[in-house]
């Protein structure tokens, strides 16, 4: 009986201490994925610590598809432009949160833990996930101007959240504030960039403007009689 309780005690992973201004699930939740990720394959471990930051580049480059398939002087030109734009004024808000807030990364906080890359340094911050708000910012930005591609997008946003999560650097709660702060920066600033835009550069200004006036058949002004 006593050995019996004590295999139990050892494969229940211990509820961890509570830690200020961090939900206990969160913290919970984190031991869990980070246990499995450090019991994982070494090709997997080695895949999401390249992952974790490559997936980045992903939405650079469907920013640069999204471009190229907008036709010139189009309202979808003009959100192309404006992606990277909002993508970099999500992440200057969510690092300007973070230094508000000073969470300690969990990799930290919770003493030991084995994770898949090397806990970031001191005043390196974890709350939000800047990884996050940049994959939501640049999904919502995406998804506003094609629907395909946006649920690329976002499916792409989730894997670097969740990757953040599984290499060790980031909470469950960090990488979900992350997201929602990154998708809500960009489209209130894209809503907003859009309409000034529109009343800067008239729809069409990538060739000449057609009007209704301009369009209709002009009557005739002078006709020839033939000699």
């Amino acid at each position: 009986m006593n050995e019996l309780m004590a295999a139990q005690a050892v494969s229940e992973p211990a509820y961890p201490a509570s830690v200020s201004d961090v939900p206990d699930v969160s913290a919970w939740w984190y031991l869990e994925v980070v246990e499995r990720a450090a019991g994982s394959a070494g090709f997997t471990q080695s895949f999401a610590a390249f992952a974790t930051e490559a997936l980045i580049v992903v939405f650079a480059v469907l920013f640069a598809v999204v471009w190229w398939r907008a036709r010139p002087g189009s309202p979808a030109r003009r959100r192309a432009y404006l992606a990277p734009v909002v993508t970099v004024l999500a992440y200057l808000v969510s690092e300007g949160v973070k230094e508000v807030w000073q969470e300690d990364r969990p990799c930290r906080a919770l003493g030991e833990v084995t994770t898949i890359v090397p806990c970031p340094e001191v005043g390196d911050w974890s709350f939000p996930s800047n990884h996050s708000a940049i994959a939501g910012a640049a999904a919502v930005a995406v998804l506003w101007s094609s629907r395909a591609l946006g649920a690329l997008a976002v499916a792409t946003a989730l894997l670097t959240a969740a990757s953040r999560v599984f290499v060790g650097v980031h909470y469950p709660h960090d990488v979900v504030a992350g997201l929602l702060l990154g998708a809500s920066v960009a489209a209130l600033l894209l809503a907003l960039l859009m309409r000034l835009t529109t009343r800067l550069i008239p729809p069409g200004s990538g060739g000449p403007r057609r009007t209704r006036h301009s369009t209709a058949r002009q009557p005739a002004t002078e006709r020839t009689s033939p000699v």
